[in-house]
Parts: C-alpha cells; structure tokens; sequence
C-alpha cells in the first residue's frame, strides 16, 4: 500500500479515542484524526516521531490522519509501527490478490467481508478446487517490554465472537484462517495476550485445536530518504499459543527506562 506524502511531527496527546494533538517539525501544532479505536497501549507514546498523512477534501473536519510512530526498543534502535487499523485489511488484500501470502494463494475469486452466522468476517476465498476459504485479520501493535508481541492489547469480546465464527466454519468443512497483520517492526513473535484479555487467549488456543489455522506476517515499511512511503505485508512470524508476558520495564518516548512493573 502506498503512502500518500507523509508529514513529520512530534504526538503531544492522544485523547477522546479519535484525537491526537501533534507539533509539526516546523512548530506548528495541529490535530489529527486518530484512526484507532483500541487501547493503543505502548503505541500511544508522547514525545515520539510520527507521520500524518495531509488530506484538503473540504468535507473533512481534520485535516489531517496519524498513520505511523517511531518507537525506541530499548537498544537505542527505533521502530515503526502503524496506527491506522483501517490499513491492515488493504494491506493484506493487496498481498493476497498479489499472491504474496503462500499459504493463501492460488484462489480463484477474493471477496471482501464475509457474513456469517454471528459475525461479519474480513475475506471470503473461493476456489473450484480448494473450495471456500475464511479469513479474518487482526492487526497486532502491542510489543510488550519483554520484547514480544501479544494479541489483543484489551479486552475483546468483539475478538471471541470471531474465534467462535471461524470455529463454527471449519466444524463445518471449511477453511477458517486467523491472520495476524503484524504492524509493528520490532516485532518478532505473536502469542494471545493471556495477560490482558485471558478468554480470548483460552479461545484462541481452543479454536486452534478445532482446525482454524493461526498465520502472522509482519508488514515491512517502505522508506526513501527516511521519509515512509509504502507498507507490505512481509515474512511470516511464529506465533506462540502458551507464552506468558515477562516482566515489563516501562521506556518512555525519549527511550529511558521509566521503572518496572509486573502485569
């Protein structure tokens, strides 16, 4: 997916879910649409770089989207991870109608938004010969201070109800796939988020003993001169079904280690 030309700025505050206060690099302030509904937890980092992409549509009501921030690791190195969640179902489209994802290649048709019973899934793949294939994406942002990524980053009953959709559709004979866009580049690994949401761990490891297949992919950010201007969904990533979140050194946005804490 391309970007279109990204703008630098310094996230002063995210707040009301849908608003962030961000310092241009030439000092002017401005807000931005927040286009993350979810917690943003170690992703909502004041003091970080972050790129908004500029819109002049007059019908809008902020000019302006956050679309990336610059995380330090803790090792002196940075990384980018997406904010925007509307982008992870474009960014795998585009790598499944491309034929970059393998393990989903090869169908004849790729439909967006599939209904069914009890819940509203992200892409329905038909093939004459592999038959109907269910895929829901969920993107992953929470690297937790020991270095891992974890799924979801709160509580999500919304989550279950599609475990529980896409179990219901491989008792019946399909192919259901869990597929973890993972939109952060200092991640390695994903595992279910036993300590923040632990029924939808407990239901993800259920429904992966049912025959719903678990996929990660880490997604790449394209840079000229250090600017983003693209993002791919890359290689595929482990995903661990019985790992537990170590202890967690909270950093700040200046990369300093702010104390420890145990969740």
């Amino acid at each position: 997916m391309e970007y279109p030309a990204l703008v630098p700025g310094t996230l002063l505050r995210r707040y009301k879910r849908f608003l962030a206060d961000v310092r241009l690099d030439g000092g002017r302030e401005v807000v931005a649409h927040c286009p993350n509904t979810g917690s943003m937890r170690e992703v909502n980092v004041p003091g970080c770089r972050v790129w908004l992409s500029p819109s002049d549509n007059p019908a809008r009501k902020l000019n302006w989207t956050w679309e990336l921030i610059e995380l330090p690791q803790g090792d002196g190195t940075m990384a980018a991870a997406s904010v925007h969640t509307g982008r992870a179902n474009r960014i795998v489209e585009e790598a499944l109608r491309a034929g970059h994802v393998e393990e989903l290649a090869g169908h004849a048709a790729i439909r967006r938004e599939a209904a069914v019973e009890g819940a509203r899934l992200d892409f329905r793949l038909d093939d004459p010969e592999r038959g109907t294939t269910f895929v829901e994406v969920k993107q992953v942002t929470l690297r937790e201070a020991d270095g891992h990524g974890y799924f979801p980053d709160a509580v999500s009953t919304r989550g279950r109800r599609h475990l529980e959709a896409l179990a219901a559709l491989a008792a019946q004979g399909h192919r259901a796939v869990l597929l973890f866009c993972v939109a952060h580049e200092g991640i390695e690994d994903v595992a279910p988020a036993a300590h923040l949401d632990p029924a939808y761990a407990a239901s993800l490891r259920e429904v992966a003993t049912l025959g719903v297949e678990v996929l990660a992919r880490r997604c790449d950010v394209i840079r000229k001169a250090d600017v983003p201007v693209a993002i791919r969904l890359g290689r595929r990533l482990p995903v661990s079904f019985t790992r537990e979140v170590g202890p967690v050194v909270a950093v700040d946005g200046n990369g300093r280690l702010a104390g420890q804490r145990s969740i």
